[in-house]
């Protein structure tokens, strides 16, 4: 019954997130605002899709420990789109609030994103084992937490300073999808009920996405 329902919310989870992505990309029209938040809707989608899709396959047909090359690969380009994500969310606030000048910011996060994936993809990470190192889990979550935490206040200041409505709570999902995440790094390994902390996480990626569906209705230029 988990492996099913697992398997049904992860499907659902896919399914959400890409098409409000396509819907958003095919309304955006000449707004190029528009068209990247659906692009970056459609890296998140896509991306976990490499995770989840042979983890939906691995729970429903002969268990995760029989699919862990696979698993893993998923992850490791997960672990990727997420970084591109949160990259392409940096642009996006960044365009629709036109902020220019933050020199010191671009470069902090430009060092983040690019430690992070350089991390990912040393050799120590074992993706394509059973069973990675905690340690390395740890190294390469260190500058994708930084990121969350500096793009959790700089939404929160600039959202507050400009009076933006429809993404008023984007810095509460980010906060919470980090706060949600971050345990299961630490923890899911030794307790493996930790892990079902990527539910509302997820859930929290589901609603950053549905705050752009939202604040991007057909036939208007400008946010709800």
């Amino acid at each position: 019954m988990r492996a099913i329902m697992e398997s049904v919310f992860s499907a659902a989870y896919l399914v959400t997130v890409i098409s409000l992505g396509v819907l958003i990309v095919r309304r955006a029209g000449g707004d190029r605002q528009r068209r990247l938040f659906g692009i970056m809707a459609l890296v998140l989608g896509f991306g976990d899709a490499f995770h989840l899709v042979p983890r939906i396959y691995a729970l429903l047909t002969d268990g995760l420990e029989s699919h862990a090359a696979a698993l893993g690969f998923g992850t490791l380009v997960t672990s990727i789109t997420m970084t591109a994500f949160y990259a392409l969310l940096y642009v996006f606030w960044k365009a629709r609030h036109g902020i220019s000048g933050r020199h010191a910011l671009d470069t902090t996060i430009c060092v983040l994103v690019v430690a992070r994936v350089a991390l990912c993809f040393m050799p120590q990470n074992q993706w394509l084992s059973a069973e990675s190192p905690l340690a390395w889990g740890i190294y390469r979550n260190v500058p994708f937490a930084i990121l969350g935490s500096l793009m959790t206040v700089f939404c929160y200041r600039i959202a507050k300073e400009n009076g933006d409505r429809a993404f008023r709570h984007l810095w509460l999902a980010i906060a919470l999808s980090f706060a949600f995440y971050i345990p299961v790094v630490l923890f899911a390994g030794a307790y493996p009920w930790v892990g079902t902390l990527m539910i509302p996480k997820t859930c929290a990626y589901v609603w950053i996405v549905w705050m752009g569906f939202r604040a991007h209705p057909r036939n208007t230029g400008r946010a709800a």
